[in-house]
């Protein structure tokens, strides 16, 4: 499995978002479909809101890439 982290700079990132922005999906369209298709899980647990609020601290795995979410400094 690969490991990457996410540098959030903000409250939150959006699920969808989160999944472009780490570079898993091309678009945040594609992320809503993964999200969708049930294919992505947060913290272990499988997500399905699309638009689900990411914190640091929490881990999204998606296609055998676990993305942990991580504050700004």
């Amino acid at each position: 499995m690969d490991q990457c982290q996410f540098e959030l700079n903000a409250e939150f990132v959006r699920l969808c978002d989160l999944l472009k922005l780490a570079g898993i999906t091309e678009s945040g369209g594609q992320g809503k479909v993964l999200v969708a298709n049930g294919e992505v899980r947060v913290d272990g647990q499988l997500e399905l809101r699309k638009t689900a609020k990411i914190r640091a601290g929490q881990q999204v795995l998606c296609h055998g890439i676990a993305v942990t979410v991580i504050a700004a400094p």
